[in-house]
């Protein structure tokens, strides 16, 4: 009998182990050992990746995700189902351009200098050079991926499930084109979604500025104004209205009337809407359509002008004096130009949120531009209904209400992007791409062969689309509850007429001990690989999961890994054991062991047998019922406490005293063999390399399949 090493060595085992999984074909559920039982139906069990960008690299929250979803795959593995994890990568059009021109631009080129046939190549290489890096280090954590369905979003097959899409919101009149006011990312020169925006927080000003009131002689007389203040002194070029708030008593008697707008002396007028915010300023609020959400929406409904004076490139427009100055240039004149007016009443420091390009960091500018748009309210209600029927369920519960509050207020989608990589707009003339999110919402269904194998449901041909589809669960970040949940269940319900997956998983956080945010570029950002060099993928993962306890975030600290280092000793000292007390020429057939009444043929089974066998079993159900509810953190604790106090502090000590050394091996055996089960979600390489040393009549291949 082959004895285990006195110390376990993660950098031996972890890639001679993973070669072994993939070897075996286990991943790939259709290669899976059929059950013994034939009567048995087989259950299927599916989760479809988050695919990654291809820009991407491992962080954090990718660790612990993606080792949720294995614990998971794991165990319903274990549970003799069939299981499919499908893998791919998102070829997102923002991330991968912007990673490309900072490529061209250290050898002082833009993508205009090498045009698009010959820019769009470029990229394409660096997705053959980069784009798996991800994946390959999912490899490294351990995951049992099914690498034989690799998808990416923009593979010969998943393009054809964007055209019919897009064409078949097209013909029921839910696509249109449009001018609205938009995001817009001056460096990315595309527009963005409201989800596709962040906000940061800036030290800034508030001007108070006196916009005259309009008297016979046109002039400016004494408290003949009414004061509005503003962040952006620069937008005021386009302005068309002033707006105070419906009930604001102070400014009743001026509504109706009209004001002559500074440095332009167009005439404008002062209406009364509830928008506008009593306490901010002086209640009275600049109205500029053409830059301005808010604005925007005030002004369909008052029929306002929308005159855009900032373009795409950030520059003054269609106003003669500020032609051509970029906005903050344009600020510093007007407010100079205001000053010698004697139209600037005060200025106060102010701090607000300043919205910017969610992949750039640019600040974003609101402006007109033609666009395509998606039409929102039925896909809405879909998806609202599959939530309150119970179709589709989140864990925890309150992240429903993120989901509910964004469906019920969505306004229609814009889905252009004006970029060079991604999906073309299938409409002759169109040179724009499709937002990157509206293909992936595809993602749970164009995986698995949707459209071509949409026709065979009807005919329930075993494919993977009629196997596989609904997915059983969803693991994500609440961050893109709204970017991409919200809208594949749209989609599913839409296209297949079911949502495309039973449970929404949202998972913690992962923050610096401090509990800000990760961050590569400041230095605060934990490289997983780096763990996992350092005290191997087991130790990685069980450190991870620890700490998910239910809450919204996770603290991160390295004592979590040490700990699951510690841990992965114990299981191995353990082993070491029980093989090395155990004969080398005796074979046990422990599934006789595992029967019903299994044990109670052993003779003279002790007190310290029957409370080891008992712990054994309430553990296994306990974590079951975790597993079942998420809680992976209360799930993985049980598992330490049984194993770390009940087997190895308790009865492998009670085990060097009792007498009947034959019965006490063979049960020493069976809990062994049953908690490296139950452990291997968890931590399947040391299991794995554990169970292949154990001596078992009839081993399986892996003990990943039971």
């Amino acid at each position: 009998m082959p004895e285990l090493p006195k110390v376990y060595d993660p950098k031996k085992v972890e890639d001679k182990i993973y070669h072994l999984w993939q070897k075996s074909g286990f991943f790939n559920p259709d290669k899976l050992p059929k059950t013994k039982n034939r009567k048995q139906k087989i259950k299927n069990y599916c989760i479809v990746i988050p695919p990654p960008n291809i820009t991407g690299s491992l962080h954090m929250g990718h660790a612990l995700n993606a080792t949720i979803q294995d614990i998971l795959i794991r165990w319903r593995r274990l549970q003799g189902y069939k299981t499919l994890w499908l893998p791919g990568t998102d070829h997102a059009s923002i991330a991968t351009q912007n990673a490309v021109e900072k490529e061209l631009k250290k050898e002082d080129k833009t993508r205009f200098d090498l045009g698009k046939e010959k820019f769009l190549e470029r990229v394409w290489q660096w997705k053959i050079k980069y784009g798996s890096l991800i994946l390959e280090q999912l490899k490294k954590l351990g995951c049992s991926l099914d690498w034989s369905r690799t998808r990416f979003t923009l593979d010969n097959g998943y393009a054809k499930a964007v055209e019919t899409a897009f064409l078949h919101y097209y013909k029921k009149g839910w696509v249109y084109k449009g001018k609205r006011v938009v995001n817009w990312c001056l460096r990315c020169q595309t527009s963005l979604s409201d989800l596709e925006i962040e906000y940061k927080g800036e030290g800034g000003k508030l001007w108070y500025i006196r916009y005259p009131l309009k008297t016979k002689s046109l002039r400016l007389q004494a408290k003949s104004y009414i004061v509005v203040a503003t962040t952006r002194p620069e937008t005021m070029l386009g302005d068309t209205a002033v707006a105070v708030n419906s009930n604001d008593k102070r400014y009743k008697k001026l509504v109706g009337k009209e004001i002559i707008l500074p440095l332009t002396n167009r005439q404008i007028p002062i209406i009364a809407d509830k928008a506008v915010d009593l306490k901010f300023g002086t209640g009275a609020v600049k109205v500029t359509p053409a830059h301005d959400r808010v604005d925007y929406q005030i002004g369909r409904r008052h029929n306002l002008k929308i005159l855009q004076v900032i373009d795409e490139t950030g520059k003054i427009i269609n106003v003669e004096n500020y032609q051509g100055l970029k906005a903050l240039e344009a600020r510093e004149r007007i407010v100079e130009d205001l000053a010698s007016l004697g139209l600037i009443e005060k200025i106060e420091d102010y701090d607000h949120q300043v919205p910017v390009c969610y992949r750039c960091g640019t600040v974003i500018e609101l402006i007109p531009s033609e666009q395509w748009f998606l039409r929102m309210d039925k896909l809405a209600k879909m998806a609202i209904k599959a939530a309150k029927l119970g179709q589709v369920r989140f864990f925890p519960k309150r992240w429903e209400k993120v989901y509910f509050d964004w469906l019920k207020n969505v306004e229609d989608w814009c889905i252009s992007r004006q970029l060079w990589w991604g999906h073309k707009i299938p409409i002759k003339g169109e040179n724009d791409v499709l937002d990157t999110w509206f293909s992936s919402a595809l993602w749970p269904f164009a995986t698995l062969g949707w459209p071509e194998k949409a026709k065979s449901l009807k005919l329930k041909a075993k494919n993977d689309l009629n196997r596989f589809y609904p997915a059983d669960v969803l693991s994500t970040d609440r961050g893109i509850i709204n970017l991409w949940v919200a809208r594949m269940i749209f989609s599913g319900m839409e296209f297949m007429k079911r949502p495309p997956f039973k449970d929404v998983y949202i998972h913690a956080t992962v923050l610096t001990k401090e509990g800000k945010r990760m961050s590569k570029s400041l230095g605060t950002g934990v490289d997983p690989i780096n763990l996992i060099k350092k005290y191997g993928a087991d130790a990685t993962r069980f450190g991870i999961v620890w700490q998910v306890m239910g809450g919204q975030d996770i603290r991160f600290v390295e004592d979590n890994i040490v700990m699951g280092r510690k841990f992965c000793n114990k299981i191995w000292n353990a082993s070491r054991f029980v093989l090395m007390s155990k004969p080398a020429q005796i074979h046990t057939d422990l599934d006789f062991l595992g029967s019903q009444g299994g044990f109670a043929q052993l003779r003279k089974i002790t007190v310290a047998d029957r409370r080891i066998l008992k712990a054994l079993e309430k553990t296994m159900e306990l974590v079951d019922n975790d597993l079942e509810s998420f809680r992976f953190g209360p799930a993985s604790r049980k598992l330490y406490n049984f194993f770390w106090h009940d087997f190895c502090d308790i009865y492998i000590e009670k085990t060097k005293s009792q007498e009947d050394k034959k019965n006490t091996q063979r049960i020493l055996l069976y809990v062994l063999l049953t908690s490296l089960k139950i452990l291997h979600p968890f931590v399947p390489f040391i299991t794995e390399e554990i169970y292949q040393k154990l001596p078992i009549k009839d081993k399986k291949k892996c003990l990943m399949v039971g």
